[in-house]
């Protein structure tokens, strides 16, 4: 059995050798995407909205209605990787493709009329988004429609990357709900968030199968934090957040009910059932097989345990070599 289920609370936590200092300095130099580049990127994103909205306004019948920053940028929580910008535009008019292919043509074309000064090869519609690249800084934009009735709220229909349906969905909510689990110190969760996508990206690259998206690790990073989880030690929220995973085998329900009631929430025929917390019918773990779900619980067992040793080990570079196996080679401690 695993020495993480065990002896969670038998075996005295040291910060000796490897402290929260240390993680967060690993953090900034080897996983957070860097300051200037992040300001870099929002910039970009602003510059796109900014010349939507002029258009907006000499053209306000025109069906591109509002876009704004989504994703791990908006959120704060990019990794040093990060090489393009997620954009939500939201498209109104009956006329609007529900085709998605036809979608992104349709996005594309109005894109182009909007930014005149763009070359049509500038604004390349993909499988479900256009992709807008600026070659003064070559960046890319990732522009991702959303079909939208004039809800209010700015609830809308976006197309969803894992299997191109669409999906309703409420990025101000996103935001407002990651927004309020991020006080009073956004810089904790972001990090935390940051620290276990970096280990996720590493278990990926190790194997082509293993699967677990970002949004998943924020939702259930939430539901801990929810039910008192501290974030102000990063060894010990790590391991809280592994324990987690190994102790439920990820078949408890994550839900949330800030924007719907409890009783709203479908009985979903999956193991993983983690809620969207904007939609009760979206289980955002929904294609997540008995497999996926297997490898994300034994890779979750081995780095609870590896940090489990690493917060017992005797010397500096036993605890290294421990840390090493969650973070990887680059981290020194």
């Amino acid at each position: 059995m695993s020495i993480l289920i065990c002896n969670l609370w038998k075996i005295p936590m040291t910060r000796e050798h490897v402290s929260h200092q240390d993680i967060a300095r690993f953090a900034q130099e080897r996983v957070n995407l860097p300051k200037e580049k992040a300001n870099e990127f929002r910039a970009q994103a602003k510059r796109l909205r900014d010349r939507l909205e002029n258009y907006l306004s000499e053209h306000p019948d025109f069906t591109l209605k509002k876009m704004m920053l989504a994703g791990s940028l908006a959120k704060g929580t990019a990794l040093r990787s990060l090489n393009d910008i997620d954009v939500a535009c939201y498209i109104s008019g009956a006329d609007a493709p529900r085709d998605v292919n036809t979608l992104m043509e349709y996005l594309a074309e109005r894109l182009r009329k909007a930014f005149p000064n763009f070359s049509p090869d500038q604004v390349q519609p993909k499988t479900f988004c256009v992709t807008v690249s600026f070659r003064g800084s070559g960046l890319d934009v990732d522009v991702v429609p959303i079909l939208y009735d004039g809800n209010p709220n700015w609830y809308g229909n976006l197309v969803s990357q894992d299997n191109g349906s669409f999906l309703m969905t409420n990025f101000p909510y996103h935001f407002e709900f990651i927004g309020k689990r991020k006080q009073p110190r956004p810089e904790l969760f972001s990090q935390v968030v940051g620290l276990i996508k970096f280990w996720a990206a590493r278990m990926k690259a190790a194997n082509e199968g293993f699967r677990f998206k970002s949004f998943m690790i924020e939702l259930i990073l939430a539901h801990l934090c929810d039910r008192g989880l501290s974030l102000a030690d990063y060894p010990e929220a790590l391991q809280h957040f592994f324990t987690y995973l190994a102790k439920t085998d990820l078949k408890e329900k994550v839900l949330f009910t800030d924007y719907y009631p409890a009783s709203t929430v479908e009985n979903f025929n999956t193991r993983v059932q983690i809620i969207d917390p904007v939609n009760a019918s979206n289980n955002v773990s929904q294609l997540y097989t008995d497999s996926n779900a297997s490898a994300i619980y034994e890779a979750a067992l081995d780095a609870g345990d590896a940090i489990d040793a690493a917060l017992s080990a005797p010397t500096k570079q036993e605890t290294v070599y421990y840390w090493q196996k969650v973070f990887g080679a680059s981290f020194q401690g």
